[in-house]
């Protein structure tokens, strides 16, 4: 059989894909920027941020049919690339990476001014440098846990950037805007030059397509938001920066933001921005080192650069040679003799030059129609070929309004590009571009692959259990439990075997290829899933999947298997401190939208297998699971326990867990009391309370026996009881799994107490929806397809 292609955990929404946009466009730009710009059109400044903008959005529709035709790491150099080909490519590898990396520069130095803004002894130059090395230094060993601090910088940043809008309009001096263009219209086309740097972030969405759900919906819709957004709210900074402080005090100003909140806000409204400044820097700085190393691995991977530059590190997962490259060349042009505002144009006229040939591949591949090119998302017809052609001209445009000297160094790096191919590119590349079937009367329409699909059989009729895999120790048991499950079904049943690779956000997950061990051991591990499937003869299937988040990247699995039931190893003792079952499981068993198993220590004689049964729904769950484990395994026994409290127990019930009447499923049952104010005999209600549960579990009265004990201490009595079996199944406690677990329960106790096998199971999820979750579910509905019963938005 085939190995398993890889491919990327799509865990990506609508609202993930716009904050990770939002991220790297709400940065340092609006930070350093209105200074510059005010020096150079005035007020009307406002007018070249949207004039960029607009140069911005026409790329952004561009880059999105091109990313979901061709999803692969790289973004506007793999489009460019296998569209008009290596010379085109090596020109736009080599203007991203130099465009990065002097957008990096310029970041750092503005890092450098706020931070002497708080004191005036504090070097620019020097901070600048140390905050770079810092920086190179943090990629290169690799930061896996970003993604939450990110979101909580962009937040913070927006947060500070409305302050700064809503007290500064009440602060306008409409005076001051006046005259609104001093230098002329010709110096607002320049200035838009300039502030494109601002915008070059939204590429990041494109180069995440292969992670996006719904791509041919969610990527257009994020980038052309994560564009208008930033671009609102730049002009604004702007008509506040220009209306509360003179533009000769703004130009001369090197923390421009800060000082303009000094006006109307005092000394905190400027530390407030300072603080901000540094941030956006500081993130600005980092996302660009980590798009820069990706542009190295796709010019690496098309034999543009030398592969030797794109190794793996072994024990960081980091590509470190290009990270470090990266790193020195930002370093040096930190310190080089390029002023500010000239690191800022360059890196804009680099990207305005990829942007240009970015909509004359459109063209191309629209032209050219080759047979792999299906993209989800398409330029709508009547904004086609509109969009591509006035991209295009917008892109020369701007560049041509740009300083000459700008110009010059555009130039240069464009000549490094084409150097680079005569005497490196041509006789190694192997991409041949499709401008030749494009200008062709009849396109030959099968041209060269360029991009995959995805597949599913879409047979809603089958159940399907996902077991993620990782142990070799324990693989076998693992599918044979699974296979158990499927064996108690009616009807065609499925597994599907998962093992997920992750990988640090500095490295692009198609980077994985170079990685031959860690993608060798995915292999072998799904392999030996095959065959131990193959002798229960029941079907399997394999997906070997790259993400940045193992469990995430399950959850997306499940749901697009829609899966009935997902089975999960775990090890009790190997678990983070700040999580319950590990950072993997944890979003798994709080989220997943079908039936959970978690799986202690399995083994493949359970011998004698007991149910705790209670009266919450969980309980039958995890009946069902014993009974599943004793059908399939031979000399296995089942026995369902019941623990009551005698009646003569003046106090309440000793709650367990989350309560003993509450849905715990974990053997408790509160004796009852009887129409005539009697307490039951708890045997009485012990045995109804089992086969209520043996019912709800499908389990027929000759498969199991019962057992009811009374006794005063129920906690006491059940982790006794679990060590006189081989196989312990346990309903999950409380309405938040994981919560609830945080706190101890019965199921960890009894994982803690005995070394015998543990199977914690939880129902198909139905929880009542949390304040924050019905907000994000709204929201997602909102801005998403309608989601439907069997494929539930993320909780």
């Amino acid at each position: 059989m085939a190995e398993p292609e890889q491919e990327l955990a799509r865990d990506l929404g609508f609202l993930e894909a716009y904050t990770l946009g939002l991220g790297t466009m709400i940065g340092a730009g609006i930070f350093v920027l209105p200074g510059i710009v005010a020096g150079r059109a005035g007020p009307a400044s406002m007018v070249s941020f949207a004039i960029a903008g607009v140069v911005s959005l026409l790329a952004a529709l561009s880059l999105s049919e091109l990313a979901t035709g061709m999803p692969k790491a790289g973004g506007s150099y793999y489009y460019v690339n296998r569209a008009l080909g290596g010379f085109f490519g090596s020109i736009v590898g080599w203007g991203m990476w130099v465009g990065l990396m002097f957008a990096t520069a310029f970041y750092m130095l503005g890092f450098g001014q706020y931070l002497a803004g708080l004191h005036p002894s504090i070097p620019v130059v020097a901070s600048a440098l140390v905050m770079g090395a810092i920086l190179t230094l943090v990629n290169y060993r690799g930061v896996k846990e970003t993604g939450s601090l990110q979101n909580v910088i962009v937040i913070a940043l927006v947060v500070l950037i409305i302050a700064f809008i809503a007290f500064g309009l009440a602060a306008l001096d409409p005076s001051l805007l006046t005259p609104f263009a001093p230098e002329g219209w010709g110096a607002v086309g320049l200035t838009a030059g300039t502030v494109f740097v601002a915008f070059i972030g939204f590429e990041v969405i494109a180069t995440s397509a292969e992670e996006i759900q719904n791509p041919g919906r969610n990527l257009p819709l994020s980038m052309i938001a994560a564009v208008v957004t930033p671009a609102i709210l730049y002009v604004l900074v702007m008509l506040v920066s220009t209306g509360v402080l003179p533009v000769p005090e703004l130009e001369g100003s090197t923390i421009p933001v800060a000082d303009v909140a000094m006006v109307y806000a005092g000394e905190i409204g400027s530390l407030a921005m300072i603080f901000g400044a540094v941030l956006a820097t500081v993130s600005s700085a980092n996302a660009s080192i980590l798009s820069a190393a990706r542009v190295n691995f796709a010019m690496g991977r098309d034999r543009i650069l030398s592969v030797w530059l794109n190794q793996v590190h072994e024990q960081y997962q980091t590509p470190y040679r290009a990270i470090l490259a990266t790193g020195i060349v930002i370093l040096l042009l930190i310190a080089g003799p390029l002023p500010i505002d000239t690191l800022a144009d360059v890196a804009s006229f680099s990207y305005l030059v990829a942007y240009a040939l970015v909509h004359v591949a459109v063209v191309v591949m629209r032209r050219a129609d080759p047979a792999a090119y299906a993209p989800d998302f398409r330029i709508p017809d009547p904004l086609y070929p509109a969009v591509p052609i006035a991209g295009g001209l917008g892109c020369l445009a701007v560049m041509i309004q740009m300083r000459p000297v700008v110009q010059g160094i555009g130039l240069v790096i464009v000549g490094v590009g084409v150097g680079w191919y005569f005497l490196y590119v041509r006789e190694r590349a192997e991409t041949v571009g499709l401008v030749g079937e494009a200008i062709a009367t009849e396109p030959a329409g099968g041209a060269e692959s360029v991009g995959g699909t995805g597949n599913g059989d879409g047979d809603e009729d089958v159940y399907r259990v996902v077991v993620p895999v990782a142990n070799p120790d324990t693989e076998e048991t693992l599918i044979r439990y699974a296979a158990a499950s499927a064996y108690g079904h009616e009807g065609k049943a499925e597994l599907i075997a998962v093992n997920v690779i992750e990988v640090p956000p500095q490295t692009s997950p198609a980077q994985i290829e170079l990685e031959e061990e860690r993608v060798g051991r995915q292999q072998e591990l799904l392999e030996s899933a095959r065959d131990t499937a193959d002798t229960l003869s029941l079907p399997l299937r394999t997906r070997a999947i790259v993400g940045r988040h193992a469990g995430d990247a399950i959850l997306s699995v499940i749901r697009e298997e829609e899966a009935d039931h997902v089975l999960m190893g775990w090890s009790p003792d190997h678990r983070r401190r700040d999580a319950v079952f590990g950072s993997t499981l944890d979003p798994v068993v709080e989220r997943a939208p079908c039936e959970v198993s978690l799986v202690t220590r399995p083994s493949m004689q359970p011998g004698d297998v007991v149910a705790l049964a209670g009266r919450g729904p969980n309980a039958s769950v995890a009946a069902r699971r014993a009974g599943e484990i004793h059908r399939t395994f031979e000399d296995s026994s089942l026995t369902l326990v019941s623990v009551q409290q005698p009646i003569a127990a003046t106090d309440p019930p000793e709650e367990v867990g989350s309560g003993v009447d509450e849905p715990n499923g974990s053997g408790v049952s509160e004796t009852s009391d009887s129409d005539d104010g009697e307490r039951e005999d708890p045997e009485t209600v012990g045995k109804e309370t089992i086969d209520d549960v043996a019912a709800a579990a499908g389990l027929d009265p000759d498969e199991y026996e019962s057992r009811v004990v009374v006794a005063e201490n129920v906690r006491g009595t059940l982790l006794e009881m679990a060590e006189e079996y081989d196989t312990v199944a346990v309903g999950a406690t409380g309405e938040s799994f994981v919560a609830r677990s945080m706190y101890g329960t019965i199921p960890r106790d009894i994982v803690s107490r005995t070394d015998n096998t543990v199977v914690i199971a939880r129902g198909a999820d139905a929880r009542p929806r949390s304040l924050k979750r019905a907000i994000r579910e709204r929201l997602v509905a909102m801005l998403e397809s309608e989601p439907t019963e069997s494929q539930p938005v993320e909780s």
